[in-house]
Protein backbone atom coordinates (compact mmCIF):
# COMPACT_ATOMS: atom_id res chain seq x y z
CA UNK A 1 0.00 0.00 0.00
CA UNK A 2 1.28 3.05 -0.90
CA UNK A 3 1.34 5.62 1.93
CA UNK A 4 2.33 9.48 2.56
CA UNK A 5 4.26 11.28 5.25
CA UNK A 6 4.40 15.35 5.96
CA UNK A 7 7.44 17.10 7.28
CA UNK A 8 6.02 20.11 9.04
CA UNK A 9 9.57 22.43 8.58
CA UNK A 10 9.79 25.05 11.63
CA UNK A 11 13.19 25.97 12.97
CA UNK A 12 14.88 23.48 11.01
CA UNK A 13 15.13 24.32 7.49
CA UNK A 14 17.06 21.98 5.82
CA UNK A 15 16.84 18.67 4.43
CA UNK A 16 21.06 17.54 5.03
CA UNK A 17 21.31 15.71 7.93
CA UNK A 18 17.66 16.09 9.31
CA UNK A 19 16.01 13.39 11.16
CA UNK A 20 12.58 14.02 10.36
CA UNK A 21 13.03 14.48 6.86
CA UNK A 22 15.31 11.18 6.74
CA UNK A 23 12.75 9.70 8.43
CA UNK A 24 9.57 10.58 6.37
CA UNK A 25 11.43 9.83 3.45
CA UNK A 26 12.50 6.22 4.86
CA UNK A 27 9.70 5.04 5.43
CA UNK A 28 6.82 6.70 3.00
CA UNK A 29 6.40 6.56 -0.90
CA UNK A 30 5.41 10.25 -0.87
CA UNK A 31 6.44 13.15 0.66
CA UNK A 32 5.07 16.41 1.24
CA UNK A 33 6.81 19.68 2.83
CA UNK A 34 5.02 22.35 4.60
CA UNK A 35 5.96 25.50 6.06
CA UNK A 36 3.36 27.27 8.17
CA UNK A 37 4.27 31.65 8.06
CA UNK A 38 2.61 31.68 12.02
CA UNK A 39 1.88 35.98 12.44
CA UNK A 40 2.18 35.41 16.20
CA UNK A 41 5.53 34.26 15.47
CA UNK A 42 6.53 36.33 12.97
CA UNK A 43 4.51 39.42 13.98
CA UNK A 44 6.44 40.70 16.89
CA UNK A 45 10.12 39.96 15.60
CA UNK A 46 12.21 42.01 14.04
CA UNK A 47 12.58 42.93 10.07
CA UNK A 48 16.41 41.62 10.44
CA UNK A 49 15.09 37.86 11.96
CA UNK A 50 11.82 38.46 9.56
CA UNK A 51 14.07 38.58 6.73
CA UNK A 52 16.79 35.87 7.62
CA UNK A 53 13.92 33.60 8.05
CA UNK A 54 11.90 33.60 4.80
CA UNK A 55 14.88 33.67 2.92
CA UNK A 56 15.97 30.60 4.47
CA UNK A 57 12.65 29.31 3.62
CA UNK A 58 13.33 30.95 -0.10
CA UNK A 59 16.65 28.17 0.17
CA UNK A 60 14.52 25.35 1.30
CA UNK A 61 12.24 26.41 -1.14
CA UNK A 62 14.95 26.03 -3.80
CA UNK A 63 16.78 22.84 -2.16
CA UNK A 64 13.57 20.72 -2.24
CA UNK A 65 12.60 22.02 -6.05
CA UNK A 66 15.98 20.51 -6.77
CA UNK A 67 15.15 17.10 -5.72
CA UNK A 68 11.92 17.35 -7.47
CA UNK A 69 9.40 18.45 -5.25
CA UNK A 70 7.34 21.40 -3.82
CA UNK A 71 7.62 23.21 -0.69
CA UNK A 72 3.97 23.83 0.40
CA UNK A 73 3.91 27.62 2.03
CA UNK A 74 1.05 28.40 4.22
CA UNK A 75 -0.21 31.21 6.30
CA UNK A 76 -2.02 31.22 9.46
CA UNK A 77 -2.56 29.42 12.74
CA UNK A 78 -0.39 25.76 12.30
CA UNK A 79 -2.86 24.30 15.08
CA UNK A 80 -5.69 24.86 12.22
CA UNK A 81 -3.33 24.80 9.15
CA UNK A 82 -1.33 21.21 10.23
CA UNK A 83 -4.49 18.99 11.13
CA UNK A 84 -5.70 20.02 7.72
CA UNK A 85 -2.61 18.96 5.76
CA UNK A 86 -2.57 16.06 7.83
CA UNK A 87 -5.62 14.80 6.87
CA UNK A 88 -4.16 13.79 3.60
CA UNK A 89 -1.23 12.23 4.81
CA UNK A 90 -0.41 8.78 6.78
CA UNK A 91 1.98 10.13 9.24
CA UNK A 92 3.19 13.69 10.35
CA UNK A 93 7.29 13.74 11.03
CA UNK A 94 8.53 17.17 13.27
CA UNK A 95 11.93 18.12 15.04
CA UNK A 96 10.65 18.78 18.60
CA UNK A 97 11.20 22.06 20.31
CA UNK A 98 12.26 23.02 23.67
CA UNK A 99 10.09 25.95 24.30
CA UNK A 100 7.09 26.22 26.52
CA UNK A 101 4.54 28.12 23.77
CA UNK A 102 6.09 25.36 20.46
CA UNK A 103 5.68 22.67 22.84
CA UNK A 104 1.72 23.78 24.24
CA UNK A 105 1.15 24.43 20.24
CA UNK A 106 2.54 21.03 19.23
CA UNK A 107 0.57 19.15 21.94
CA UNK A 108 -2.45 20.94 20.61
CA UNK A 109 -1.38 19.51 17.89
CA UNK A 110 -0.90 16.07 18.10
CA UNK A 111 -4.41 15.89 19.74
CA UNK A 112 -6.23 16.73 17.39
CA UNK A 113 -4.36 15.26 14.29
CA UNK A 114 -6.21 11.57 12.90
CA UNK A 115 -2.75 10.37 11.99
CA UNK A 116 0.66 8.50 13.39
CA UNK A 117 3.06 11.56 14.58
CA UNK A 118 7.24 10.87 14.38
CA UNK A 119 8.87 13.03 16.28
CA UNK A 120 13.05 13.87 16.43
CA UNK A 121 15.53 16.54 17.84
CA UNK A 122 17.25 17.63 14.73
CA UNK A 123 17.81 20.71 16.38
CA UNK A 124 20.41 19.76 19.33
CA UNK A 125 23.52 17.23 19.44
CA UNK A 126 22.14 15.39 22.52
CA UNK A 127 18.33 15.37 23.11
CA UNK A 128 16.49 16.31 26.36
CA UNK A 129 16.97 13.45 29.12
CA UNK A 130 20.09 11.86 27.36
CA UNK A 131 22.97 14.12 29.44
CA UNK A 132 21.84 13.04 33.37
CA UNK A 133 24.08 12.66 36.15
CA UNK A 134 24.60 9.39 38.23
CA UNK A 135 21.45 10.47 39.83
CA UNK A 136 19.29 10.50 36.52
CA UNK A 137 19.16 14.11 36.89
CA UNK A 138 20.38 17.15 34.99
CA UNK A 139 23.13 18.89 35.79
CA UNK A 140 22.52 22.51 37.42
CA UNK A 141 25.90 23.11 36.68
CA UNK A 142 27.53 23.57 33.04
CA UNK A 143 31.29 21.53 33.79
CA UNK A 144 29.99 18.18 34.64
CA UNK A 145 27.15 18.92 32.02
CA UNK A 146 29.69 19.34 29.38
CA UNK A 147 31.96 15.81 30.62
CA UNK A 148 29.01 14.18 30.46
CA UNK A 149 28.06 15.85 26.88
CA UNK A 150 30.94 14.61 25.36
CA UNK A 151 31.46 11.07 26.71
CA UNK A 152 27.58 10.72 25.92
CA UNK A 153 27.24 8.35 22.30
CA UNK A 154 25.13 10.30 19.73
CA UNK A 155 22.20 9.35 18.40
CA UNK A 156 21.21 7.42 15.62
CA UNK A 157 19.01 9.04 13.27
CA UNK A 158 17.74 7.82 9.97
CA UNK A 159 20.05 7.65 6.28
CA UNK A 160 16.58 8.54 4.70
CA UNK A 161 15.18 7.18 1.32
CA UNK A 162 14.25 8.41 -2.52
CA UNK A 163 10.32 8.87 -1.89
CA UNK A 164 8.11 10.58 -4.58
CA UNK A 165 7.82 14.51 -3.37
CA UNK A 166 4.27 15.82 -3.66
CA UNK A 167 2.66 19.09 -2.62
CA UNK A 168 1.00 19.07 0.65
CA UNK A 169 -3.34 18.93 0.32
CA UNK A 170 -5.58 20.19 1.91
CA UNK A 171 -4.34 23.94 2.61
CA UNK A 172 -3.83 26.68 0.75
CA UNK A 173 -0.60 27.46 -0.88
CA UNK A 174 0.33 31.22 -1.02
CA UNK A 175 3.49 32.77 -2.12
CA UNK A 176 6.25 33.49 -0.09
CA UNK A 177 5.73 37.21 1.20
CA UNK A 178 9.02 39.48 -0.07
CA UNK A 179 11.56 39.92 1.60
CA UNK A 180 15.04 42.11 1.80
CA UNK A 181 18.64 40.94 1.66
CA UNK A 182 19.46 38.75 5.54
CA UNK A 183 21.91 39.70 7.30
CA UNK A 184 23.41 36.59 6.75
CA UNK A 185 24.07 34.75 3.38
CA UNK A 186 20.77 32.14 3.71
CA UNK A 187 20.22 28.31 3.98
CA UNK A 188 22.17 25.33 3.91
CA UNK A 189 24.81 26.75 1.56
CA UNK A 190 25.30 30.04 3.04
CA UNK A 191 25.97 27.72 6.54
CA UNK A 192 28.18 25.84 5.28
CA UNK A 193 30.10 29.14 3.43
CA UNK A 194 30.32 30.34 6.43
CA UNK A 195 31.35 26.71 8.23
CA UNK A 196 34.32 26.77 5.60
CA UNK A 197 35.42 30.36 6.19
CA UNK A 198 35.62 29.72 9.97
CA UNK A 199 37.53 26.49 9.47
CA UNK A 200 40.58 28.83 8.44
CA UNK A 201 40.61 30.11 12.29
CA UNK A 202 38.85 27.84 14.77
CA UNK A 203 42.15 26.47 16.00
CA UNK A 204 42.59 29.87 17.01
CA UNK A 205 39.31 29.87 19.02
CA UNK A 206 40.38 30.11 22.81
CA UNK A 207 42.43 32.94 21.83
CA UNK A 208 40.41 35.26 19.52
CA UNK A 209 37.05 34.22 20.90
CA UNK A 210 36.59 37.25 23.19
CA UNK A 211 37.95 40.46 20.65
CA UNK A 212 35.10 41.56 19.11
CA UNK A 213 37.17 43.90 16.79
CA UNK A 214 38.05 40.65 14.77
CA UNK A 215 36.64 37.76 12.99
CA UNK A 216 37.20 35.55 16.36
CA UNK A 217 33.70 33.59 16.46
CA UNK A 218 31.89 31.12 14.08
CA UNK A 219 28.75 33.63 13.57
CA UNK A 220 26.78 30.20 13.11
CA UNK A 221 24.27 31.10 15.97
CA UNK A 222 22.02 32.82 13.03
CA UNK A 223 22.40 29.55 11.01
CA UNK A 224 21.78 27.18 13.82
CA UNK A 225 18.95 29.45 15.42
CA UNK A 226 17.15 28.35 12.05
CA UNK A 227 18.29 24.95 11.35
CA UNK A 228 19.93 25.86 8.28
CA UNK A 229 22.91 23.68 9.49
CA UNK A 230 22.58 20.77 11.82
CA UNK A 231 24.65 21.09 15.22
CA UNK A 232 25.80 17.59 14.35
CA UNK A 233 27.00 18.57 11.04
CA UNK A 234 28.99 21.47 13.11
CA UNK A 235 30.39 18.79 15.78
CA UNK A 236 31.36 16.03 12.45
CA UNK A 237 33.23 18.63 10.49
CA UNK A 238 35.02 20.65 13.15
CA UNK A 239 35.70 17.86 15.35
CA UNK A 240 37.89 18.17 18.82
CA UNK A 241 41.56 17.96 17.50
CA UNK A 242 42.79 20.62 19.09
CA UNK A 243 42.17 22.96 22.06
CA UNK A 244 40.38 26.06 20.05
CA UNK A 245 38.29 23.03 17.91
CA UNK A 246 37.40 21.72 21.23
CA UNK A 247 36.72 25.26 23.17
CA UNK A 248 34.54 26.37 19.82
CA UNK A 249 32.25 22.62 20.07
CA UNK A 250 31.84 23.17 23.65
CA UNK A 251 29.96 26.00 22.63
CA UNK A 252 27.22 23.54 21.33
CA UNK A 253 27.30 21.59 24.68
CA UNK A 254 26.30 25.06 26.24
CA UNK A 255 23.70 25.38 23.60
CA UNK A 256 22.03 22.02 24.46
CA UNK A 257 22.08 22.55 28.04
CA UNK A 258 20.13 25.19 27.98
CA UNK A 259 17.49 23.86 25.59
CA UNK A 260 17.38 20.66 28.47
CA UNK A 261 17.07 23.23 31.12
CA UNK A 262 14.21 25.03 29.27
CA UNK A 263 12.52 21.42 28.30
CA UNK A 264 12.74 20.97 31.89
CA UNK A 265 11.82 24.68 33.03
CA UNK A 266 9.56 26.28 30.63
CA UNK A 267 9.40 28.94 33.15
CA UNK A 268 12.97 30.12 32.81
CA UNK A 269 11.86 32.45 30.06
CA UNK A 270 9.56 34.67 32.26
CA UNK A 271 10.55 33.97 36.24
CA UNK A 272 14.32 33.46 37.83
CA UNK A 273 15.25 29.77 37.86
CA UNK A 274 16.12 31.13 41.48
CA UNK A 275 12.86 31.79 42.80
CA UNK A 276 14.74 33.91 45.75
CA UNK A 277 16.11 36.61 43.05
CA UNK A 278 12.42 37.47 42.12
CA UNK A 279 12.34 39.19 44.92
CA UNK A 280 14.75 41.90 43.70
CA UNK A 281 13.50 45.32 43.39
CA UNK A 282 13.94 46.58 40.25
CA UNK A 283 14.35 50.03 39.06
CA UNK A 284 11.31 51.31 36.73
CA UNK A 285 13.35 53.30 34.41
CA UNK A 286 12.04 54.05 30.99
CA UNK A 287 14.34 56.67 30.25
CA UNK A 288 17.60 54.16 31.11
CA UNK A 289 16.52 51.26 28.64
CA UNK A 290 15.85 53.36 25.90
CA UNK A 291 19.38 55.19 26.24
CA UNK A 292 21.01 51.48 26.56
CA UNK A 293 18.44 50.54 23.66
CA UNK A 294 19.94 53.22 21.54
CA UNK A 295 23.48 52.81 22.54
CA UNK A 296 23.33 56.15 24.09
CA UNK A 297 24.65 55.40 27.80
CA UNK A 298 28.29 57.05 27.77
CA UNK A 299 29.89 53.79 27.91
CA UNK A 300 31.36 53.43 24.62
CA UNK A 301 31.69 49.67 24.59
CA UNK A 302 27.72 49.20 25.57
CA UNK A 303 26.87 51.86 22.97
CA UNK A 304 28.93 50.37 20.69
CA UNK A 305 27.71 46.85 21.34
CA UNK A 306 23.82 48.24 21.18
CA UNK A 307 24.69 49.95 18.12
CA UNK A 308 25.75 46.89 16.22
CA UNK A 309 22.54 44.49 17.64
CA UNK A 310 20.41 47.72 16.15
CA UNK A 311 22.20 47.59 12.91
CA UNK A 312 22.66 44.36 11.99
CA UNK A 313 20.78 41.57 14.14
CA UNK A 314 23.71 40.35 15.50
CA UNK A 315 25.84 40.91 18.27
CA UNK A 316 29.47 39.87 19.58
CA UNK A 317 29.04 37.32 22.63
CA UNK A 318 31.51 39.33 24.94
CA UNK A 319 30.16 42.36 24.44
CA UNK A 320 26.75 40.92 25.11
CA UNK A 321 27.80 40.12 28.58
CA UNK A 322 29.46 43.44 29.14
CA UNK A 323 26.09 45.06 27.48
CA UNK A 324 23.25 43.00 29.85
CA UNK A 325 25.78 43.47 33.06
CA UNK A 326 25.29 47.24 32.62
CA UNK A 327 21.65 46.63 32.17
CA UNK A 328 21.29 44.74 35.46
CA UNK A 329 23.99 45.61 37.34
CA UNK A 330 24.41 49.35 36.66
CA UNK A 331 21.44 50.59 35.30
CA UNK A 332 19.44 47.54 38.10
CA UNK A 333 16.14 47.05 35.36
CA UNK A 334 15.16 43.74 35.35
CA UNK A 335 16.84 40.98 33.46
CA UNK A 336 13.69 40.11 31.13
CA UNK A 337 13.70 43.54 29.34
CA UNK A 338 16.83 42.91 27.95
CA UNK A 339 16.02 39.42 26.97
CA UNK A 340 12.69 40.68 25.16
CA UNK A 341 15.14 43.35 22.99
CA UNK A 342 17.53 40.74 22.87
CA UNK A 343 14.39 38.32 21.25
CA UNK A 344 12.82 40.63 19.46
CA UNK A 345 16.51 41.71 17.28
CA UNK A 346 18.34 39.07 17.43
CA UNK A 347 18.70 36.76 14.62
CA UNK A 348 19.79 33.72 16.05
CA UNK A 349 17.11 34.98 19.39
CA UNK A 350 16.21 31.34 20.77
CA UNK A 351 14.01 31.18 24.01
CA UNK A 352 16.62 28.96 25.39
CA UNK A 353 19.56 30.75 24.78
CA UNK A 354 18.40 33.85 25.57
CA UNK A 355 17.02 33.33 28.46
CA UNK A 356 19.77 31.25 29.59
CA UNK A 357 22.62 33.90 29.12
CA UNK A 358 20.70 37.08 30.72
CA UNK A 359 19.84 34.68 33.59
CA UNK A 360 23.55 33.76 33.88
CA UNK A 361 24.55 37.69 33.80
CA UNK A 362 21.67 38.41 36.16
CA UNK A 363 23.04 35.88 38.48
CA UNK A 364 19.60 34.19 38.66
CA UNK A 365 19.98 30.98 36.65
CA UNK A 366 21.63 27.50 37.31
CA UNK A 367 25.39 28.02 36.94
CA UNK A 368 24.97 31.68 37.07
CA UNK A 369 27.47 34.26 37.48
CA UNK A 370 27.37 35.24 41.14
CA UNK A 371 25.14 37.92 41.92
CA UNK A 372 28.29 40.13 43.32
CA UNK A 373 29.94 39.40 39.86
CA UNK A 374 29.78 42.92 37.87
CA UNK A 375 31.58 43.62 34.98
CA UNK A 376 33.09 47.05 35.06
CA UNK A 377 32.81 47.90 31.76
CA UNK A 378 35.67 50.20 31.38
CA UNK A 379 38.05 47.88 32.20
CA UNK A 380 35.86 45.14 30.04
CA UNK A 381 36.60 47.47 26.96
CA UNK A 382 40.21 48.31 27.86
CA UNK A 383 41.08 44.67 28.09
CA UNK A 384 39.17 43.01 25.30
CA UNK A 385 39.27 46.09 22.97
CA UNK A 386 42.14 47.34 23.69
CA UNK A 387 42.92 50.06 20.65
CA UNK A 388 39.51 50.83 20.54
CA UNK A 389 39.18 49.67 17.20
CA UNK A 390 35.26 47.54 17.66
CA UNK A 391 34.26 51.12 19.53
CA UNK A 392 35.50 53.04 16.48
CA UNK A 393 33.57 50.74 13.86
CA UNK A 394 30.44 51.26 15.91
CA UNK A 395 30.88 54.65 17.79
CA UNK A 396 32.12 56.90 14.74
CA UNK A 397 32.06 59.88 16.86
CA UNK A 398 34.76 58.54 18.75
CA UNK A 399 37.01 57.48 16.36
CA UNK A 400 39.50 60.28 16.54
CA UNK A 401 39.94 59.80 19.82
CA UNK A 402 43.21 58.07 21.30
CA UNK A 403 43.70 54.48 22.40
CA UNK A 404 43.59 55.35 26.01
CA UNK A 405 40.54 58.17 25.84
CA UNK A 406 38.20 56.12 23.21
CA UNK A 407 37.09 53.81 26.31
CA UNK A 408 36.12 56.44 29.16
CA UNK A 409 36.09 59.74 27.18
CA UNK A 410 34.72 61.36 30.34
CA UNK A 411 38.04 61.12 31.56
CA UNK A 412 39.50 62.59 28.99
CA UNK A 413 41.49 65.82 28.84
CA UNK A 414 39.63 68.92 27.19
CA UNK A 415 42.07 69.50 24.69
CA UNK A 416 41.88 65.77 23.63
CA UNK A 417 38.38 65.59 23.17
CA UNK A 418 38.24 69.08 21.36
CA UNK A 419 40.72 67.70 19.04
CA UNK A 420 38.97 64.66 18.12
CA UNK A 421 35.65 66.93 17.58
CA UNK A 422 33.71 65.30 20.87
CA UNK A 423 31.93 67.44 22.78
CA UNK A 424 30.27 65.20 25.59
CA UNK A 425 26.44 65.93 25.99
CA UNK A 426 26.26 67.05 22.50
CA UNK A 427 28.18 64.58 20.19
CA UNK A 428 28.93 62.15 22.35
CA UNK A 429 26.33 61.65 25.84
CA UNK A 430 28.03 61.95 29.10
CA UNK A 431 27.71 58.92 31.47
CA UNK A 432 24.15 58.34 32.53
CA UNK A 433 25.29 56.72 35.59
CA UNK A 434 28.69 56.45 37.94
CA UNK A 435 29.67 52.91 37.89
CA UNK A 436 30.94 52.55 41.27
CA UNK A 437 27.74 54.26 42.51
CA UNK A 438 25.67 51.66 40.48
CA UNK A 439 27.74 48.68 41.55
CA UNK A 440 27.43 49.82 45.53
CA UNK A 441 23.21 50.20 45.11
CA UNK A 442 23.15 46.70 43.03
CA UNK A 443 25.01 44.57 45.66
CA UNK A 444 22.45 46.18 48.40
CA UNK A 445 19.25 45.14 46.06
CA UNK A 446 20.45 41.97 45.90
CA UNK A 447 21.97 41.29 49.43
CA UNK A 448 18.08 42.83 50.49
CA UNK A 449 16.44 40.29 47.75
CA UNK A 450 18.43 37.27 49.18
CA UNK A 451 17.67 38.69 53.06
CA UNK A 452 21.35 39.29 53.71
CA UNK A 453 21.31 43.01 54.74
Amino acid sequence: MTTTGLVWFRNDLRIEQNPAWASATEQHDKVAALVVLDPKILGPISDFRRNQFLANVDSLANDIASHGGTLTIAHGDPRAIVPQACGHVDALHVNRTASGFGRARDNAIASSIGCDLSTWWGTLVSEPGTVLTQKGTLSRVFTPFSKKWFATPLPEHPSGGDAELVPAEGVESIELPSYDTPPIAPGTHGAHEMLATWLDGVDDYDDTRNLPAIPGTSQLSGHLRFGTISPRTVYDIVGTSTPGREGFIRQLAWRDWYAHLLFENPSMVDNAVRAEYDNIQWLHDPDGLQAWKDGRTGYPIVDAGMRQLAQTGWMHNRVRMIVGSFLVKDLLIDWREGEKWFRHLLIDGEPSQNAGNWQWVAGTGTDAAPYFRIFNPISQSEKFDRAGDYIRTWVPELRDLDSKSIHWPASAAPLDLAAANVILGDTYPEPIIDHAFARDRTLAAYKKALGKD
